[in-house]
Order: C-alpha cells, then structure tokens, then sequence
C-alpha cells in the first residue's frame, strides 16, 4: 500500500505553463515526431506532461508535480507503477537474460496460469500488443473455418488491425440504419475490400444483431466481441445478447472470439467468467505483461492448432522477435500471481465506491451527467442522455469542450485522468484516495 491516504491532491502547480519543462519537451518532440506523439490516446491540449516517475498510485512529472494516476497505461498497470515484487521478479531477470532465440521456462508458467484461470483456453500463443493478439485471433478463425468474414461491434476498439477497426470512428453521416449499421472505414485509405469482409452490429440489440449475424451466417469466420467496450461508453453486454451471440455462433459454426485485453481485469476468471461464456478464442494484453509490451491468443486446443507445425508447415505461421521474451513473461507472471480472487474482489468495491461518488458529484451540483463503467473501471460523461450504445457517445461529443475543461482542472488538482474522463484503478489505491478524487471532481464540476 502506498500513502495514498496521507496524499494532498489540491494546489498543484497550474498547467498548461509555457515555461514548464513539459512544455518546452512537448516543441521538441514537435519536430521528430507527427504531431509530436507516437500514441494518439495520451495526447491532450495544448500539450501533455512528461513523466519522470511513478511509484504506487502516484506518477511525477518532470516538473516535480506528483498526481494519483487514474489512467494506469490505460488499464495496463493493475498493481501502479513499480509493485515492488513485480520489480524484484524483473531486476533478477534483467541480470540473466533479456531476449534470446531460444524459448525460456517463464513463457510455460504464464501460459498454465492463464489456461487454469480461463475457461476457454487450453492454450496460448504470444505476442507483442492487444492489436497483434486481435490480428492473430482472427487469423485463426479464418484458417480454422475457412470463411473470410467477422462481425463486430459499431463503435468498439480492438486495437489497429484493419478488420477489427472497422467502424471503430463511424460518424451519422455514414454510419446508416442503427439496426443494421454500415460498415465505414477507419483511416483514410481503408480498402472497400476491408469493409465488405466486416459485418458490424449494433451493440445489445439482440433481434437486428440476430438478424445480421444470420444473413451472414454462412460466410462469418468469428465473432469479435469485447463485453465492456470503452468506446462504447463502458456499458456492460447484455445477458441475452451474449448468449445470443454464442448461441448463433456455435450453430452458424462461426468461432467465438472474447476480447480481454482490457477486461481481463474484471475478475479472477477473466470476463469469460464474469459473464458466464466459454469462447473459441480469448485475446489478452496489458495486465498479463506486468507493466511491458504484451499481447496473447488462447482458446481450445482444437482451433489453437492451426499454429501448430508437428506435421508440417502451420495453417497459420506466427513469428515474432519478441514474443514470449522473458521479461515480459518474468513480469507478467509475478503480476497474475499477484491478483488473487480477493484482489478483484476489493477493486470491485473501490470502482462501485468511485462509481457511486461520480454519481453524487453530479447529484450535488445539479448537473446532467452519466456514470458508466464495472468493477475497476468508471467513465464519468456530462452528456444529458443516456449512454447506451456508441451513437450516444458520439451524441456525447457535443459536452467534450467542458469534459476538457474538468480534465484541466483535475490536472491542476493533482489528479491524471484521461481527456475522456476515463478512471482505471490499480491494486495500491484506497477508499480514502477514492474519496480524495471524487471530492476534486465535485471541485471540478463546481468550477466549470
């Protein structure tokens, strides 16, 4: 536990600050790189602080400003920054071997973790990214059965893999009937190839969904379904929609691909285990790699095999230079070992308490708003509809200019959330900080 506590978040020095060393790094970055960032989703204007530290719940930035840390790497740092088991694992590995062309002992142990923790996998297959671990999983379900197309969700991220982009940005103006909606590229440039292999379904409508899923049912190679999509607001799959979708999947002869990237945090037994299903294919990321570059396939041995190669060249070859290094393995290990069913079991609490006290927030200034989210995540939105689907989150749009101003504000009050007001909480956290954050977003709120 760190001295989360004991931690004043208020009167930090005021950002943005043309002065400031992040300031003067961001014009550097300016001319080396587009935009001045390599990851879209951690930038924020005029421009982002630059880490220096981070130990706990706590990162520091190179001009000394301390803030609780509610973005974690976007969820991938469940135990904070430098758990320091996860870094006594590390530190001895780092004095063994850092990569080699060689399999090593580490990779094994993970992978029977993951397999006795998850009810659809029997094996795994590593990677570098979420994205790598998406790309591979819908290869597998294409090899396996042949067919060419996926289905997946409007709106939902699943990394940047072509496929399972599709429609990751749909706008009104081309997004067309929301009980059938129009596949719609993602990047310019995004081959209409693309776009026809994709069929994309609207989120918890279980008859349009059915329908599509059926009109294509012959064609579909996997379903992509990640069951609390951030970019679909954080809302939680339906019961009735899930075992729709196995339910038609598993006669159509279609796989089952779960996305727990993110959601692997959502309990002991993943998501799969949350929400009662028993996928073909599992994607996995972030949490498993301890804090360094991950991404993982698993599933039933029988669809795992198009990786195999024991008779001869595989259905689906896979390399990767740094798959499986022992670092990562080192570290991801230490960390799964580290997550008990009792540590989800508190996290679970504090995002309800999080959850609860955005809600009141708004409640006590009068404010429209919504709270969505499951165990540890929370999103607070100021739009005044309801978050259902994606096309409310594009509605939501329209609130981002004072979602932005309650980001600037948190900065200021020692608190780092994203711009969409997004809050991950890790293993170090406490009630008393859950409370610190909820009392300078209601601050925040109240000052715009």
């Amino acid at each position: 536990m760190t001295d989360a506590s004991t931690h004043s978040l208020a009167n930090t020095p005021a950002w943005p600050d043309d002065a400031s060393r992040s300031a003067a790094l961001y014009q550097r970055a300016r001319a080396v790189m587009p935009s001045g960032s390599s990851r879209l989703t951690i930038f924020f204007k005029p421009y982002p602080v630059y880490a220096a530290s981070g130990e706990g719940a706590f990162v520091t930035d190179v001009d000394g400003v301390r803030r609780a840390d509610f973005i974690n790497n976007y969820s991938s740092l469940i135990h904070g920054h430098r758990p320091p088991q996860v870094m006594a694992a590390v530190t001895e590995q780092l004095g063994k071997l850092t990569a080699v062309g060689l399999p090593t002992e580490s990779e094994i142990a993970l992978a029977e973790l993951l397999a006795e923790r998850l009810a659809g996998v029997d094996q795994v297959r590593y990677a570098n990214s979420g994205t790598e671990a998406v790309m591979m999983a819908i290869k597998a379900a294409r090899a396996f059965t042949g067919r060419p197309k996926i289905a997946k969700v409007e709106g939902a991220y699943h990394g940047g893999y072509d496929h399972a982009e599709v429609s990751q940005t749909a706008l009104p103006d081309g997004w067309g009937d929301p009980a059938a909606p129009t596949p719609t590229p993602t990047y310019l440039g995004q081959p209409k190839g693309v776009l026809d292999d994709v069929v994309v379904l609207p989120w918890n409508d279980v008859a349009a969904a059915r329908a599509l899923l059926e009109a294509h049912a012959g064609e579909l190679a996997a379903v992509l379904i990640d069951p609390l999509p951030s970019r679909v607001g954080f809302v939680p799959i339906a019961a009735d929609y899930l075992a729709m979708i196995r339910e038609v999947s598993a006669r159509s002869g279609a796989l089952l691909i779960l996305d727990e990237v993110y959601n692997l945090r959502l309990g002991y037994h993943g998501a799969q285990g949350k929400f009662g299903v028993v996928p073909d294919l599992t994607t996995l990321g972030k949490i498993i790699g301890g804090g360094f570059p991950v991404g993982a396939v698993g599933g039933r041995a029988e669809v795992m095999s198009v990786f195999g190669f024991d008779t001869g060249r595989p259905r689906v070859p896979h390399g990767g230079t740094y798959n499986a290094n022992p670092v990562t393995m080192t570290a991801g290990l230490k960390t799964m070992q580290l997550l008990p069913p009792q540590a989800f079991s508190r996290l679970a609490v504090l995002g309800e308490r999080l959850r609860e006290g955005l809600r009141r927030a708004l409640s006590d200034r009068g404010l429209p708003g919504q709270v969505t989210g499951d165990e540890s995540f929370a999103m607070l939105s100021l739009s005044d509809q309801p978050i259902r689907t994606y096309r409310d989150l594009v509605y939501a749009a329209q609130f981002a200019e004072a979602q932005s101003r309650v980001h600037a504000v948190l900065m200021n009050r020692g608190v780092l959330t994203s711009p969409s007001l997004v809050f991950t909480l890790s293993t170090p956290m406490d009630e008393a900080l859950v409370d610190q954050v909820v009392a300078e977003v209601g601050a925040a709120l109240g000052a715009v």
